[in-house]
C-alpha cells in the first residue's frame, strides 16, 4: 500500500496557494511544489510536522494509505 500526501488538496480546501504556504513555513516553492506533487518518495519528519503544525491539520489527515 503506497502512502501519499494529500497536500495539495488540503492546502486547496484552505484556499491557499503553495507559495503562501511556502512563506509561512519558510521553506522553498520547490519543495512544497515537489510535496504536492505524485512523485514523492520521501520527506522529513520535521517537514511533515512543520506543515501539520502551520496549516492545523493532523497527520493522518495528512498521510493516506492507497490500495495498490
Amino acid at each position: 500500500m503506497p502512502v501519499r500526501l494529500r497536500l495539495k488538496e488540503i492546502i486547496e480546501e484552505k484556499g491557499m496557494s503553495q507559495r503562501e504556504l511556502a512563506r509561512l513555513m519558510n521553506v522553498r516553492p520547490n519543495t512544497i511544489s515537489h510535496l504536492c506533487s505524485d512523485k514523492v518518495n520521501a520527506a522529513y519528519f520535521d517537514t511533515l510536522e512543520q506543515i501539520c503544525r502551520t496549516l492545523n491539520v493532523s497527520l493522518h489527515e495528512l498521510l493516506v494509505l492507497e490500495d495498490d
